[in-house]
């Protein structure tokens, strides 16, 4: 697949709307609103995991609503690390409606709770736990030439 290049700040913008989804289902809890909540989140997260966050919901508004208004990017990134980081919100927001359709409530908050901590670390601080775990494994699996 080529190595497709995007907007570093469309990921950032797409973490806003994940950490509004997750607090708000950490807000109405372990009951059906909040587990309804996280599905929809899950449901937000598979063209990301699939695709790429170019794919998404998120990556949409931020292209026609807010990267008009702003400079071109200063660079651009690969697609690659993002979709990683949207894989793991996948697996998260999974396992947080299975615990909640499980009436495993422990577990619907601690699933819930890593994906409200890692949106917040991307859309606050532009760190991507996902990202970094990518590059991380990328490095330690890749032989270098010589």
């Amino acid at each position: 697949m080529k190595d497709i290049q995007i907007d570093p700040r469309g990921p950032r913008f797409g973490a806003f709307f994940q950490l509004a989804f997750s607090i708000a289902a950490l807000l109405v809890g372990a009951n059906a609103g909040g587990v309804a909540i996280m599905a929809v989140l899950l449901l937000l997260f598979i063209p990301g995991a699939i695709v790429g966050p170019q794919a998404t919901v998120q990556s949409w508004v931020f292209k026609k609503l807010v990267r008009p208004r702003l400079d071109p990017p200063k660079e651009t990134e690969s697609f690659r690390p993002p979709r990683f980081a949207q894989q793991m919100g996948l697996g998260f927001a999974i396992l947080a409606v299975a615990s909640g359709l499980a009436s495993f409530d422990a577990g619907f908050y601690v699933f819930t709770g890593f994906v409200t901590f890692a949106s917040f670390l991307n859309g606050v601080f532009d760190l991507c736990l996902g990202c970094e775990i990518y590059l991380l494994v990328k490095r330690t699996t890749t032989r270098t030439a010589g």
